[in-house]
């Protein structure tokens, strides 16, 4: 029966009452599109979005039977990172993994290659279990707002009207190559 539970809305975190279900996701589980979930009280629905959503912890899928489950940042394991945090940060976001900056700590999820490395760099690195939940982005320091998400699409079509104008130009770059030649 649970199958034909779908959830193809999601509401913004602080924008719906109650919840009456919930699910703990992990950061990778975060990254969604259609992907079949299950509720912390074992109830299973599928979720079918229009495109790739990522998740941060406080939104609710709004089930086909008019129901929500909340969505909550499962515990994962993590790396707790303390030291030189600036220092330690820019080498963390020169290796593009999810970090979660804190007012004195990293948390990144757990990875013995980057555990070894900052070790190395003077940091102390203790393993936990925590809920994970990086800046937004995959590259940790982007924009901390997932609301500035939405305005980011206009751009990317405005955008584009600009390549139209490109082609003309590389064609005149072709006629020099030709007389090299």
């Amino acid at each position: 029966m649970s199958e034909k539970i779908i959830s193809s809305t999601i509401e913004p975190a602080g924008h719906w009452d109650k919840a009456d279900g919930q699910v703990a996701l992990d950061y990778e589980g975060r990254f969604l599109r259609r992907k079949k979930l299950v509720t912390v009280t074992g109830e299973g629905f599928l979720v079918d979005l229009p495109e790739v959503t990522n998740l941060r912890g406080g939104e609710a899928f709004v089930l086909s039977d008019g129901r929500r489950i909340e969505v909550t940042c499962a515990e994962e394991p993590v790396l707790v990172v303390t030291g030189d945090l600036a220092r330690l940060a820019w080498h963390i976001g020169n290796r593009h993994t999810p970090c979660q900056i804190e007012a004195d700590r990293l948390v990144i999820r757990q990875d013995h290659v980057l555990e070894a490395m900052l070790k190395q760099l003077g940091a102390d690195v203790v393993q936990a279990v925590a809920p994970f939940a990086p800046e937004s982005g995959a590259y940790g320091m982007g924009r901390t707002m997932g609301h500035e998400h939405g305005h980011s699409h206009d751009h990317g079509h405005s955008h584009d009207h600009d390549h139209g104008h490109d082609h003309g130009h590389s064609h005149g770059h072709h006629h020099h190559d030709h007389s090299h030649g």
